[in-house]
């Protein structure tokens, strides 16, 4: 994906997202890591160039957080169909979102491993890569705790629990079953690619 073409997905979906949110404190929260990425992304695209497949799936990724952010994750329309079309007793959009939470930064975290030399490609590759996956959520879940004890309600639509009392923990379950599958599917094309920087 040429940069330009990522730019102006990334800064149009982030424009949609801020205009009218459902909930504006929401939107910071959960916006935010995409804006840090955003500028992360700007800040070592010469000295540290991602893969293109690294550079595409950050990019889906900050799409799922703005959505969420401008809807909440209780409330996007599209799962608020599927709720009603399947009988679930919840929008699930917050499962996407951390099925990602793992995806993405799964893929990262090996990059980074692979080319920095910390560790061979193989099975503690993996172990390595899943337990940051993992690391990250739990610290995820850190955040949204630490953001309720401060702010109290305001936090409701962060949390998004809808009162599923396992929501932490299926939270955590959803980031390791994306990054599982991220290795399963991405890994010979991530090996591809990484041959070529």
């Amino acid at each position: 994906m040429k940069k330009y073409i990522w730019i102006t997905i990334y800064f149009t979906v982030l424009i949609w997202s801020v205009i009218n949110p459902k909930d504006p404190f929401t939107w910071v929260l959960e916006v935010t890591p995409a804006l840090i990425a955003g500028v992360l992304l700007l800040l070592t695209y010469n000295t540290f160039r991602l893969t293109p497949l690294l550079y595409i799936l950050i990019l889906v990724h900050c799409v799922v957080l703005m959505i969420g952010g401008h809807y909440t994750y209780a409330e996007v329309p599209f799962c608020d169909t599927l709720k009603e079309f399947f009988g679930f007793e919840r929008n699930n959009y917050d499962k996407i979102g951390h099925f990602f939470q793992g995806f993405v930064p799964i893929i990262l975290a090996r990059e980074i491993l692979l080319r920095k030399n910390v560790v061979p490609n193989g099975m503690w590759l993996h172990f390595i890569s899943l337990s940051i996956v993992l690391g990250v959520s739990a610290f995820y879940e850190l955040i949204e705790w630490w953001v309720a004890l401060a702010t109290g309600e305001n936090a409701d639509a962060f949390l998004g629990t809808q009162g599923y009392i396992w929501d932490t923990q299926s939270d955590m379950a959803y980031a390791l079953f994306g990054g599982v599958i991220s290795l399963i599917f991405l890994s010979k094309l991530h090996n591809k690619q990484l041959k070529n920087i």
